[in-house]
């Protein structure tokens, strides 16, 4: 892993990039909270609004377009941990997978009611609201930019555009961008990253129907239903970036369809799988 030195010098690097980019929407005038809350709930089958709204749930960015991007923590519930080890949890990076944003409020209720609880949580649970909230929801976000091909890799400056126009015929849902982190989606992603500091991300998308994992660590054989099924590593990508990059574990359930939910107990049973890993393969911190 970088140290946190290093870290910091690359990230200035992209807070220089992205002010030649262009900045995001002041936070004071993005809309709020409830709002983003009801146009999900009209927009996802069984996005439940209300749980949205109390789900202490804070704008702490802006979208292309001016809506919150959204975070919250979930504190460790147990007594006696000084230092919790972190996870991040993004749903919803693209803005088509449906499930990926529910599944990830499941997890904060269902996290919140457990006592025994050791880690500290920070959900992202729609990080891509404006592909969510088009007349019709697409991967990309307001740019036309798939987020998950927009993060500074080392190789993004040399492979990304030509990656994408050999391997998937300029395919526009995996359009890169221009440039590396010239998005505010994924600026603000990278500062979440640099600013918690998490011990692993976990990256929830749809619908491969597998289990993605990049990074340090043995990865675990399963979480719930979805089977380990390495997908590998693009330019650009969370998994080149976090895993590969930073030498974070970077975690991804690919769930097996993106419009239709798994049931509470189903995702129950992979943030059951996914806790037992994190027990097992994190070290302990003082």
């Amino acid at each position: 892993m970088l140290s946190r030195a290093a870290r910091s010098t690359l990230y200035a690097a992209l807070v220089l990039t992205a002010a030649s980019a262009g900045a995001a929407v002041p936070t004071a005038a993005v809309p709020p909270v409830d709002t983003l809350c009801s146009q999900l709930a009209e927009r996802i089958s069984g996005f439940n609004p209300e749980q949205c709204r109390l789900a202490g749930l804070k704008p702490s960015a802006s979208s292309s377009e001016g809506r919150p991007l959204l975070q919250a923590d979930v504190p460790a519930a147990q007594a006696g941990i000084k230092s919790p080890r972190r996870v991040l949890v993004l749903g919803g990076i693209h803005g088509d997978e449906f499930s990926a944003v529910v599944v990830a409020f499941q997890w904060m209720e269902r996290l919140r009611g457990d006592r025994f609880q050791r880690f500290q949580w920070r959900f992202l649970p729609c990080a891509n609201p404006d592909g969510a909230l088009a007349d019709k929801a697409h991967r990309t976000n307001a740019h036309g930019v798939d987020l998950n091909r927009n993060f500074p890799t080392p190789d993004w400056t040399t492979k990304a555009v030509s990656y994408w126009k050999n391997k998937t015929r300029s395919d526009p849902r995996r359009f890169p961008g221009k440039q590396a982190a010239s998005e505010p989606e994924t600026r603000w992603l990278i500062s979440q990253i640099e600013s918690y500091k998490p011990d692993a991300i976990i990256s929830i998308h749809a619908p491969l129907n597998v289990l993605d994992f990049d990074g340090p660590y043995t990865p675990p054989p399963k979480l719930g239903y979805l089977r380990l099924a390495p997908i590998g590593t693009y330019p650009g990508s969370l998994g080149g970036y976090g895993g590969m990059f930073l030498r974070l574990p970077v975690i991804t359930p690919e769930l097996p369809t993106a419009t239709h939910t798994p049931s509470a107990e189903q995702s129950g049973r992979i943030l059951s799988d996914l806790i037992e890993w994190l027990n097992k393969s994190l070290p302990a911190k003082g």
